[in-house]
């Protein structure tokens, strides 16, 4: 009973148009006030403490890194090396589009700074030279949303949050899928590309190609300080992103010189606004996390289902079609803080690894970042390519079906995600 008013009155606030977390932070005190006899103060002190986890710091620095990122030209030269690599084979800027972004994504953490960075860049350039401006931006819109399953990534800090699973085994555990899924875009943009014979460049020499990766070091540098300093255990993954921040600061000022010194403020002001709204969706997503837990919804919850011996493969099918319908109208930050401690002790129950458990709904965040009506990829790459979100829907479906059966690969084949943590001993 308790949970039908509940999430009944979550659901009622959402569809009233109500941003997410002024929602669940709503539920939380109508339900608390009218229901139970907690006191204010714990409600208070609740607040405070949900969000004192030393993993949460990760976040703002996370995001600072991606924003020096996005304006220091990194990406303009991640670009080029990826051009000069793939550029020749069919639909080579498209591909070096989806390379682009899967070494952008390596670094920033975040889907949307992925679309804005390397998409700015790549499909003015792809119009110009004769793709169609569909073909264009299905591959940004997808390949971004790579940004959330190649560590670092705000979403799996989230998740770790959320459950108490390690940071760092999440990290490792999102390198292969990251990959494969990458693998995968490219060979369906090369197929498109391929059967409609579009544009490719010229082969670029090993001299080009040298000097295109000399002036992208110092970008793709970040990558194995971010990895490797937490594979080798120098820091952890929040001691990561403070020092990929600062890392970022350097190179986008003083080594690249594309943005000047009094352009840092705007960063920095842009930064704080954009972490100080995903810390309130967290405040009051641990607030409803409370209350679940009081009401002890998730352990009923477990049991019911566990009850109903559904069995993982048929658990995991139902997660996937909860998540990726939740997809249809809340963003992953929020999906991930609300579902997370609700399926993670059934997920227990039935012995599925919390590693695995993590990946699976990484990748359905990736998916719901591309579908409608709010997939926040959609309305990022529309922003850029002007395109209408009908028109860029049908833009993705290559894409996005094959990002759906990749979804179906890392559900029931748990190898693909825990292999790589397990070998380098981080689980």
């Amino acid at each position: 009973m308790n949970a039908a008013v509940i999430f009944g009155l979550l659901i009622v606030l959402m569809l009233t148009g109500m941003p997410i977390s002024i929602s669940l932070g709503l539920t939380v005190l109508t339900f608390l006030f009218t229901f139970t006899q907690v006191p204010i103060e714990s409600v208070a002190l609740k607040l405070f403490t949900g969000i004192e986890k030393f993993e949460i710091m990760a976040i703002p620095f996370f995001i600072l890194a991606g924003n020096f990122l996005t304006h220091g030209g990194v990406a303009r030269r991640m670009i080029n090396f990826a051009t000069s690599m793939v550029g020749h084979w069919h639909g080579g800027l498209g591909l070096a589009g989806v390379m682009a972004c899967a070494l952008f994504a390596a670094v920033s953490g975040s889907s949307p700074a992925t679309v804005v960075a390397i998409g700015s860049i790549i499909l003015p350039a792809m119009v110009k030279q004769g793709f169609p401006n569909r073909f264009g931006a299905g591959i940004i819109t997808t390949s971004g949303a790579l940004g959330i399953l190649i560590p670092p990534s705000l979403v799996m800090v989230m998740y770790a949050v959320a459950t108490n699973t390690s940071v760092g085994a999440l990290f490792m555990a999102g390198v292969i899928p990251g990959l494969v899924l990458a693998t995968l875009l490219g060979a369906v943009t090369w197929y498109i590309a391929w059967k409609n014979d579009f544009p490719r460049l010229a082969p670029a020499t090993w001299a080009q190609r040298f000097q295109a990766l000399r002036e992208a070091i110092w970008g793709l540098a970040l990558i194995v300080i971010v990895i490797g300093g937490i594979y080798t255990g120098i820091f952890t993954p929040t001691e990561a992103a403070a020092m990929s921040a600062v890392y970022a600061f350097i190179i986008a000022v003083f080594v690249y010189k594309d943005m000047p010194l009094k352009g840092v403020p705007k960063i920095l002001l842009s930064s704080a606004s954009m972490s100080a709204m995903l810390l309130y969706i967290i405040t009051n997503a641990v607030l409803f996390s409370f209350v679940l837990a009081n009401e002890n919804i998730p352990h009923a919850i477990a049991d019911w289902i566990v009850g109903k011996e559904l069995g993982v493969i048929a658990f995991l099918l139902v997660v996937n079609v909860l998540l990726l319908a939740a997809g249809n109208f809340m963003e992953p930050s929020s999906i991930v803080l609300i579902m997370a401690p609700i399926l993670f002790p059934v997920a227990m129950k039935l012995g599925i690894d919390p590693i695995h458990f993590g990946i699976l709904i990484v990748v359905n965040m990736e998916v719901g970042m591309c579908h409608p009506p709010v997939g926040l990829n959609l309305y990022v790459a529309s922003g850029i390519t002007k395109m209408g979100i009908t028109e860029l829907t049908v833009a993705v479906w290559p894409w996005l079906l094959a990002m759906l059966g990749f979804l179906m690969a890392v559900t029931y084949w748990p190898p693909l995600s825990i292999w790589l943590p397990k070998v380098l001993g981080v689980m």
